[in-house]
């Protein structure tokens, strides 16, 4: 949820020899998967899913469609709070959208229509318009002049190589980094102090995750926090192992203040970080789960309960 600073080169697909690792090292943790989101529409709502294909772009079909104004200027959540509420279910060949008072819409997974150029973030990008009928419910929906648009997938764009020691990482139309990590003991530790403050607790929801680890069975409980500081994630794989990089520690914006069952705003959440998630690699911009990138295991399956190792950098 910030402001990339994206790199424009061609990027090709990311090597793990680019990295140094020492892989006689014992892992410093042991973790699972415990839950797995996408996206598909970014600033929509986000799918549960049990297990999810790795794609060189992140999540398959993760940020994979946009909504835009106009002038092909991207919208989030940011100014229009009401796309929280636009619920997607994924099935074999469509995207099913459903919002509150309106009839559903069906996206062809498959299909498009005309070639456009859009930005995010202030970057030209190819996508697809989605058509005159998609633009319409969200026109209606949110009140604005807005069309559907999906990621032409024969664009590269690329994270900061800055942030990622010259790895080219591709993205869709995420913020800038193909996944978010998280940890259910990040969020445990917020809700706590938001519970001592007289505050409710909030759901994982609010922070918009691709990855969220718990505790392995077994095994040392994860800290608050823990993936700040992975120097990288193993996930064991049924024919193989995905390796993850975490880059860049994401910086919070109000989005996290919206409450993703009713699109109403409170500052409790924001407030409550800038008590003690002040981080100083942003420049004391507020943090909450890492931006990571994907060093092995393109076409992998990854799944709820599998068993995720790591070292780390401090």
């Amino acid at each position: 949820m910030q402001n990339p600073d994206l790199n424009q080169a061609v990027a090709t697909r990311p090597h793990e020899s680019l990295f140094v690792t020492d892989t006689t090292r014992p892992p410093d943790f042991s973790a699972v998967i415990a839950q797995l989101y996408i996206y598909p529409v970014k600033s929509c709502a986000g799918v549960a899913l049990g297990e999810a294909l790795l794609t060189e772009t992140g999540l398959d079909l993760d940020r994979a469609w946009m909504v835009v104004d106009e002038t092909g200027e991207f919208l989030t959540q940011r100014e229009l709070p009401r796309m929280a509420l636009v619920q997607p279910q994924v099935r074999a060949h469509d995207i099913v959208l459903r919002a509150p008072g309106m009839l559903a819409l069906h996206l062809a997974i498959d299909q498009v229509e005309a070639a456009v150029r859009v930005k995010v973030w202030g970057q030209d990008v190819a996508a697809y318009d989605m058509g005159a009928i998609a633009a319409q419910w969200f026109s209606d929906f949110l009140g604005v002049k807005a069309r559907l648009v999906r990621f032409d997938p024969e664009h590269q764009r690329a994270s900061s190589l800055s942030w990622t020691d010259g790895v080219q990482a591709l993205n869709q139309f995420s913020d800038g980094y193909p996944m978010l990590i998280t940890s259910e003991a990040s969020l445990a530790g917020l809700n706590a102090k938001l519970l001592a403050a007289g505050q409710p607790a909030v759901s994982m929801s609010r922070f918009r995750p691709n990855i969220v680890l718990g505790d392995a069975p077994g095994q040392e409980a994860m800290a608050a926090h823990d993936e700040d500081r992975l120097a990288h994630v193993d996930i064991a794989t049924a024919h193989s192992r995905v390796r993850l990089q975490p880059v860049k520690p994401c910086p919070r914006c109000p989005i996290v203040n919206i409450d993703p069952l009713s699109a109403s705003s409170s500052p409790a959440v924001n407030d409550m970080l800038q008590t003690y998630r002040q981080d100083k690699r942003l420049d004391g911009a507020l943090s909450f789960g890492m931006n990571s990138i994907t060093l092995d295991g393109f076409d992998q399956v990854l799944k709820v309960g599998q068993s995720v190792t790591g070292t780390y950098r401090f």
